[in-house]
């Protein structure tokens, strides 16, 4: 198999996404218990991207014959024929097995959460999409596990910083995803995917959107509201929630593909930001 096709079978972007949203996490966790342990900071990173390339291989083998029908899609590995079902679920399962072995070696919980996501984002979030938009609210669980994850992984439990991690992921992924499904919306309905807010491009999925936005914008500023961060991230969150709300009221007032095609860029720059600033801020009030 060449590497396009496993880049595309694990859907290589939004995997190294996912790992870098974890490992950020971890490193801030560590922060937290007053030591940074490089070797299982190294296993997070490996097993969270097996444990997340398993996931979206067994999406890709649910949706094989869906992919067939969207131009964005069809050459993916499985339903361009160069790869057969059984060969991608041994590569999945190897994965799978891999990746929560590593993880769960980390700790017992860091372990059970990367199982809780691959069944929620493969086996609910994956057969909803065709059924119902409430599919983006199931789907943004899984999608928010990894800093939950990565920060689990160092601290060994769930506690307040935790929270906020998974919080401000989660909310993000909602305008996220929604400024995705617009952009796409041609091609999703090719498959039959019903994403959008409505099911459409039209003023109730822009508001709803938009209303996304504006939550975001307290919850980015929670490590500041509880003392985890300075002025620094505070800063920072309220100028890129600021500039997010912007893109999403573009959306909204012009109701257009190119202003989606705006806020979902923006969102790609959002995340990682907020999150470096996170760390940074949180490294220096712990020293």
């Amino acid at each position: 198999m060449k590497w396009s096709d496993f880049s595309k079978l694990v859907k290589m972007r939004l995997t190294l996404l996912v790992v870098f949203s974890a490992s950020i996490s971890f490193l801030i966790g560590s922060k937290a218990n007053g030591h940074i342990d490089w070797i299982n900071w190294i296993k997070l990173i490996v097993g969270g991207f097996l444990v997340t390339s398993a996931a979206n291989c067994f999406n890709e083998i649910i949706e094989k014959d869906l992919d067939k029908l969207m131009k964005r899609t069809m050459d993916r590995p499985i339903p361009s024929g160069k790869m057969n079902t059984g060969q991608a679920l041994v590569l999945g399962l190897g994965m799978g097995m891999a990746g929560t072995y590593l993880l769960g070696s980390l700790n017992l919980l860091t372990g059970l959460l990367s199982v809780f996501s691959i069944l929620l984002y493969a086996f609910a979030y994956t057969p909803l999409k065709r059924k119902s938009p409430i599919a983006v609210f199931v789907g943004a669980i899984p999608g928010a596990l990894p800093p939950l994850i990565g920060y689990v992984a160092a601290h060994e439990r769930i506690d307040e910083i935790a929270l906020i991690l998974f919080g401000i992921q989660f909310v993000w992924q909602f305008v996220h995803f929604w400024a995705i499904a617009w952009v796409l919306d041609d091609d999703y309905k090719l498959a039959g995917f019903r994403l959008l807010p409505t099911g459409n491009r039209n003023a109730g999925s822009a508001i709803i959107t938009f209303i996304f936005a504006i939550i975001l914008l307290p919850v980015s500023l929670l490590p500041t509201i509880y003392g985890y961060g300075g002025y620094y991230v505070g800063g920072v969150s309220l100028v890129c929630s600021l500039i997010f709300l912007y893109q999403a009221f573009g959306l909204l007032r012009a109701q257009s593909v190119e202003a989606a095609r705006k806020l979902m860029f923006g969102s790609f720059m959002y995340l990682p930001v907020v999150q470096l600033m996170f760390l940074f801020d949180f490294i220096g009030k712990v020293k």
